[in-house]
């Protein structure tokens, strides 16, 4: 019987019309790349619906591998060399029948490998090469691909070229190979930072993922000098300077995608310490509405910065989310009749529109002193990247009351609490209650995993901490337990809580007033003011969020707030 070929099947199924194939045709004689590869990259069929006409082509079966949950000691029957370099992965084995998933199963090199090296007969099924790739990526570790790349290389097989670390001679060299991988897992794992870390007896990789810290496998010892040559010289650092702390950039395409990654290293008693910044551009494309805003905060939020003039603050410790809150912000009100300019340091994304500037402190371009030059240059509003100090205080205050729009961060622990700090950065009262119009204080919270989800009951001193004892009825909470989804964490991406202080003229009389952060929060409360927690506890009731989660991020200044009575949540008259 002659079969049919894979474009007259997608015709007989109505994926695609007679001239379209032999568009694809006329394209395959010029580019080579085989018939379904065209009609997937011109968006004319799916990969999946291309997997199903090779699998009635063929005869072989289809599998979906999103949908199994693949036995750790079924895949390590195969390297993840070979894994990787015939794009397969094995998903079960029956007796000596070991079934492959491969994006290609015509490949007669890669089966007669597979039984070569498994001693097992091979059975193949057709799974599309992006699920096949993510699977390879959740089931093979960090271990197993450095391994393969490293191979049985010792330290002083290769001789570092410092002026092109990327060239063609030495792009497949095992330290490039094995910078490349530590860099492309932590962006597949949605990582913001990577630390490399040397220890007296080993060189530790660890990766910040959802805002908490987990170690990696470690590349040899032996390795440490060559690997942090090679990221310094890639980052335009100087690689003989081993004394003092060095900034730098690179930037790589992974996965299709732009990705930005700023460098510090730091000298240590065992050698030099270099976190990677991972900075990708994809954050731009997240609106407010995706940030985690309840609908009623949301609103007043968006009211807020819309005004013509003021200061806005956004407060919360290192890594809660503050500059992407900034550039969400940004993207919200840029526009072509409106002078934007910024001062960050450093930079991280660029945005069209926005004139960015960022500071030099060896050659004396600090946060105060740009401003004072951008208030020459016509702004309509300003983003000042931090407030770090006095004299930025009062530069940004100064230009909030000459009628810019005026945004930055502080670190602070809650909204009320920025205003006690802005006074005791030595601003005047009644410059802070001129200038200031609101503060947004937010933190991040890890979300449940919703493959592995599942209703549990908190311990009773969390319940207690939480001071939900007498609530627990009301509230069904979840948790995840772990699955390859979430690679074993519960936790799958993040969310955002926040609290927001609007400044109105009873507030403002307040601060003029000297009154307390007691007394202002009181009165916030009568305005509407929730603080962090009970956000939080707000996420927590969905199912969302765990209480566990909750109540490690958030601290117990801003629980007990949410637990004041209600008799205690009265105006101050100020």
């Amino acid at each position: 019987m002659i079969r049919k070929k894979i474009g007259d099947i997608i015709i007989e199924k109505g994926l695609i019309t007679s001239a379209q194939l032999a568009e694809a045709l006329k394209e395959q004689e010029k580019s080579g790349l085989k018939v379904g590869q065209i009609l997937v990259t011109n968006g004319l069929i799916t990969e999946d619906q291309l997997m199903e006409a090779v699998s009635e082509r063929l005869q072989i079966p289809k599998i979906t591998l999103g949908s199994l949950v693949i036995d750790p000691v079924i895949v390590s029957l195969v390297p993840v060399e070979i894994a990787r370099r015939y794009c397969l992965i094995p998903v079960f084995k029956i007796g000596k029948n070991l079934t492959i998933a491969m994006a290609e199963p015509l490949n007669i090199i890669a089966i007669d490998e597979l039984k070569y090296l498994t001693k097992c007969d091979i059975k193949r099924v057709i799974a599309s090469q992006s699920e096949i790739s993510a699977a390879i990526d959740q089931y093979y570790s960090v271990a197993d691909s450095m391994s393969g790349v490293i191979g049985d290389y010792s330290s002083g097989q290769i001789v570092a070229d410092d002026s092109d670390p990327f060239s063609a001679a030495d792009r497949d060299t095992p330290v490039v190979k094995l910078v490349n991988l530590i860099i492309t897992q932590a962006v597949k794992d949605h990582a913001s930072d990577i630390h490399i870390e040397p220890d007296e007896n080993q060189l530790r990789i660890r990766y910040r993922v959802n805002g908490v810290m987990k170690e990696e496998a470690a590349p040899p010892k032996t390795l440490q000098s060559e690997i942090i040559s090679r990221i310094k010289v890639a980052s335009n650092m100087d690689v003989s300077e081993k004394r003092l702390p060095q900034d730098g950039r690179l930037y790589m395409k992974i996965d299709g995608f732009d990705i930005d990654l700023r460098i510090s290293t730091l000298p240590t008693i065992h050698g030099e310490k270099v976190v990677i910044r991972i900075l990708d551009r994809r954050i731009l494309n997240i609106g407010m509405e995706q940030l985690g805003f309840s609908p009623e905060i949301l609103e007043k939020w968006t009211d807020l910065i819309r005004k013509k003039e003021g200061l806005i603050l956004i407060t919360g410790p290192t890594s809660s989310g503050k500059t992407t809150t900034l550039y969400s912000v940004l993207q919200e009100i840029n526009s072509i009749e409106k002078n934007m300019i910024t001062v960050e340091d450093p930079v991280e994304y660029s945005i069209p529109l926005v004139n960015q500037v960022q500071t030099n402190e060896k050659a004396g371009l600090t946060f105060a002193i740009s401003l004072r030059h951008i208030l020459r240059q016509n702004p309509d509003i300003i983003m000042i990247g931090e407030i770090r100090d006095a004299e930025t205080a009062v530069m940004a205050v100064r230009s909030a009351l000459t009628g810019h729009l005026v945004f930055s961060t502080l670190h602070t622990n809650d909204a009320p609490s920025s205003i006690t700090r802005l006074i005791d950065m030595g601003i005047e009262n009644y410059l802070v209650a001129s200038s200031l119009k609101g503060v947004l204080a937010q933190r991040l919270l890890r979300t449940n995993c919703p493959h592995c989800q599942e209703e549990y009951q908190p311990h009773e001193i969390q319940l207690r901490i939480a001071g939900l004892t007498n609530s627990v009825e009301n509230i069904k909470f979840m948790r995840s337990t772990g699955c390859n989804k979430c690679r074993m964490t519960g936790y799958i991406g993040q969310t955002a809580i926040y609290e927001l202080v609007d400044i109105d003229d009873t507030m403002s009389e307040m601060i003029i007033n000297g009154s307390s952060d007691l007394q202002r929060r009181n009165y916030a409360y009568t305005r509407g003011y929730h603080p962090l927690f009970q956000a939080g506890l707000e996420k927590v009731r969905t199912g969302m969020v765990c209480l566990e989660e909750l109540l490690r991020v958030t601290s117990l200044n801003e629980k007990n707030a949410s637990e004041r009575p209600q008799g205690e949540r009265v105006a101050i008259n100020a």
